[in-house]
């Protein structure tokens, strides 16, 4: 090999090398969105995270989304959980911030259950937090009225009310029932040593305690979790970007 050759060489292997470790260096984020959404919801979120550096993978759960059309009343929780599960298997992903919001927490919660040696650390994002055998519907089936939930399910879906134009996209889907029924199983003490964060959103000038969400994060707090109280509304990747990617940046 020539003077010139052996030149070319260790630049591009200098240039392989660097590449690989500012890869290495990169924190990844996984953003688990919450029931009747999808990844969508979380696109502007991924962006900004991107910009500073990160990578940032953002799974549509099955029947949500972009993947709508898949929606039927047999799939339930676990359904979802693989979703996840498989995308960091198939993506060869590990050392993940995975976030949860809302419904999404039920998800990482048995994703870090299964995978506790692929997470850095969990935050669950104005989300359910799980113990084994619980369900959505057991823990906040009669959080929104008399009938909670149940007065808004249709043919085995629960349907997002709040949505008037069915044309529209991105907009909020039916939601498969199965999947707020049915209950997570725990059995991995590994995942109770991930570092954990919990942040609360709650409205300006109204009791925190009144927030449907603050008996996750008061068990956040006797676990010893990290808690951040976070003034603004359920979605705050809508209203409050730029305060929420600060915050997931935090959590590095």
């Amino acid at each position: 090999m020539n003077y010139s050759k052996l030149s070319c060489f260790i630049l591009f292997f200098s240039l392989v090398v660097c590449h690989k470790l500012t890869y290495a260096q990169k924190t990844t984020y996984m953003i688990v969105h919450g029931a009747w959404g999808g990844s969508w919801q979380f696109k502007n979120t991924a962006s900004e995270l991107v910009k500073k550096g990160n990578i940032v993978y953002r799974p549509t759960l099955t029947g949500l989304g972009e993947r709508y059309h898949l929606a039927d009343t047999a799939i339930g929780l676990q359904v979802h959980i693989n979703d996840v599960v498989n995308t960091i298997l198939f993506e060869d992903l590990s050392n993940i911030i995975l976030v949860g919001h809302s419904y999404g927490g039920m998800v990482i919660t048995a994703v870090a259950d299964s995978l506790p040696d692929r997470i850095k650390k969990l935050v669950y994002l104005d989300a359910i937090l799980p113990d084994n055998g619980e369900s959505v519907m057991s823990l906040m089936g009669k959080s929104s009225g008399d009938n909670g939930l149940l007065k808004f399910v249709k043919d085995g879906f629960i349907l997002p009310f709040w949505v008037k134009d069915e044309h529209k996209f991105p907009r909020d889907v039916p939601h498969s029932m199965k999947t707020m029924t049915d209950e997570i199983n725990l059995k991995n003490s590994k995942r109770t040593k991930i570092p954990s964060t919990y942040i609360l959103t709650y409205e300006d000038k109204k009791a925190i305690e009144k927030d449907d969400f603050y008996p996750f994060y008061k068990k956040a707090k006797q676990r010893n979790f990290k808690t951040i109280e976070f003034v603004g509304d359920h979605n705050p990747q809508i209203k409050k970007l730029k305060e929420l990617v600060d915050l997931l940046e935090q959590e590095k």
